[in-house]
């Protein structure tokens, strides 16, 4: 059974997940070098070290859930534990949590930061695919089916949002919507609940009005006026985009040459976390770039295959979910890099510095992978073994089936 399994996993998975994850690496090393003795007064090769290292955890988080089969997270209790120590460690930041960027988002763990709302991702989507998959039977009875899983969905975003870290609640947002059209619900019903939401947001309006200091600070309104107007005040608001347009333009075709770059000496704020594909860009040019962006958007349309395959419901709304986390996400970061949408801080899957994203999607990945391996071993093996013998198969060797007395 071990060899029918292995032989059974999608490694071409595997491989570019390896290959990103690597190739990560070694931009962050060659993106920080600088800023890590400029800025920080640091070893060049600090965020390299430490990068290695949350790696070395990815992996390990990735090649457990891979093995672990994917229906133990459908569980009662578990859903449980994953609903109530989410909301704790939301909760909890607002008493103990590290504020960085402006967004009171991370506990401290000595040299180290620990982002809850990284977790809340994954455990959005095994609570909403396992709860879906469980009203089946009644998706479209909206007291019933559609609205109870949503309520937590919202507090989960509202929670996120006013860290204030609006980039992972819509992300969050992003894949509960995901999850919700492949649920299996009618076209009608997601009309009633769009509609709901609304008026939701219409109800909200006036409050947002008379809290509109609080909510629309300074630092938040500066990330649109440097979307908007970038080169009018290129020395504030507009810096991080005008120096990733100078990187990415400078790239070209073929590129700078690794290390070569001019932006991350000390002109692109923070070029190792969410603006390392401006580095990329310049420095290995449009090759680098659409080696990054061709190896995510394999991993995302192999992920919507296996969703689509799987015979098990749970199995296929947790493929479709956690490919729609990798491809919002890469969509928020290259959006913001590019200018396409307002600068975020969201980083680049596999491809930026940080623990908290990696390890999360690593371990996603895994389960992506487990349930690839579970689709495929039942289509091949099981399907065999419940196939019945057919009729004048005299040379044909019947399937034995052995029990122990």
């Amino acid at each position: 059974m071990l060899k029918k399994i292995l032989k059974s996993f999608d490694y071409s998975v595997i491989v570019v997940y390896l290959l990103l994850c690597l190739f990560g690496l070694v931009m962050i090393y060659s993106s920080s070098m600088v800023i890590a003795v400029q800025r920080y007064g640091l070893d060049s090769a600090y965020f390299y070290n430490k990068q290695k290292i949350n790696l070395a955890l990815a992996l390990l988080a990735f090649t457990v859930t891979a093995f672990l089969p994917y229906k133990l997270y459908a569980s009662k209790k578990f859903l449980a534990v994953l609903m109530c120590g989410s909301m704790f460690g939301l909760l909890a930041l607002f008493i103990f949590g590290h504020t960085s960027n402006n967004a009171q988002s991370w506990f401290r763990l000595g040299s180290s930061s620990v982002q809850p709302s990284e977790f809340v991702k994954v455990a959005i989507i095994i609570y909403l695919s396992a709860v879906y998959a469980k009203k089946q039977a009644y998706i479209d009875i909206f007291n019933k089916g559609v609205v109870p899983p949503l309520i937590f969905l919202i507090v989960v975003c509202f929670l996120v949002a006013i860290q204030p870290d609006i980039g992972t609640a819509t992300i969050i947002f992003g894949i509960g919507c995901t999850i919700i059209v492949a649920s299996g619900m009618r076209l009608k019903t997601m009309l009633k609940l769009a509609g709901l939401g609304l008026l939701f947001a219409v109800l909200l309006s006036p409050f947002l009005f008379l809290e509109k200091d609080k909510i629309f600070t300074p630092v938040k309104i500066a990330r649109f006026t440097g979307y908007l107007n970038p080169f009018q005040n290129e020395g504030g608001e507009g810096l991080q985009l005008v120096n990733s347009y100078i990187a990415i333009g400078s790239g070209g075709l073929k590129g700078q040459g690794l290390g070569e770059s001019i932006q991350k000496l000390g002109y692109l704020p923070e070029p190792h976390t969410d603006f390392i594909m401006a580095i990329i860009a310049e420095e290995l040019g449009a090759f680098g770039v659409l080696f990054v962006i061709g190896g995510l958007c394999y991993i995302v349309l192999r992920g919507i295959y296996i969703g689509i395959h799987s015979k098990d419901q749970f199995g296929s709304l947790l493929a479709i979910g956690i490919s729609g986390m990798i491809a919002i996400q890469t969509f928020i970061n290259l959006g913001g890099v590019c200018g396409l949408i307002p600068i975020t801080g969201v980083t680049l899957p596999f491809i930026s510095y940080g623990g908290s994203s990696l390890l999360i999607l690593s371990l996603s990945l895994g389960i992506l992978v487990n349930v690839g391996m579970f689709t495929k071993y039942e289509e091949k093996y099981k399907h065999k073994q419940e196939k019945p013998q057919e009729a004048g198969g005299a040379n044909r060797r019947p399937y034995q089936v052995y029990s122990r007395p």
